[in-house]
C-alpha cells in the first residue's frame, strides 16, 4: 500500500488546516491509520488515530479536542482535521497504515507497515 499526506502549509495560530492521506489503488478498509508528527530537533511522535473498524478515534493528549480524523472505509482517503491550532504544533505530520494492530497499540509506530512521506505544517504565532 503506498500513502501519500498532503494538505500541508503555512497558517496562523487558532487557524484550520486539513490534511489528506491518500492510498494508492485500494480503499482503507480494513486497515487502522495513524498520524504522526516530527519538529525539528524532536523524535516522531503520535497524533492520531482512526482504529480499523472506523470509528475509534485515539488522539494524544495535547490535540484532543482540536484534532478530528475520520475514516470511511469504503474511500481511500483519510483526512486529519486540525482547529486551534498552535504553534507547537509547527511539524512535519505523516500518516500511517497497518492491518495487525490492536486498539491499544495505536500510538506505537513500529506496528505501522506503511509510510506516507510527510507534509509540512508551520503555525506562526
Amino acid at each position: 500500500v503506498q500513502l501519500q499526506a498532503s494538505g500541508g502549509g503555512l497558517v496562523q495560530a487558532g487557524g484550520y488546516l486539513r490534511l489528506s492521506c491518500a492510498a494508492s489503488g485500494r480503499t482503507f478498509r480494513g486497515y487502522t491509520v495513524g498520524w504522526f508528527r516530527q519538529a525539528p530537533g524532536k523524535e516522531r511522535e503520535f497524533v492520531a488515530a482512526v482504529f480499523r473498524d472506523g470509528g475509534t478515534g485515539i488522539y494524544a493528549d495535547g490535540v484532543k479536542g482540536r484534532f478530528t480524523s475520520s475514516k470511511d472505509n469504503a474511500k481511500t482517503t483519510v483526512n486529519l482535521d486540525m482547529n486551534s491550532l498552535k504553534p507547537e504544533d509547527t511539524a512535519v505530520y505523516y500518516c500511517a497504515a497497518g492491518s495487525r494492530l490492536i486498539l491499544s497499540g495505536v500510538r506505537n509506530q513500529r506496528l505501522y507497515d506503511y509510510w506516507g512521506q510527510g507534509t509540512l505544517v508551520t503555525v506562526s504565532s
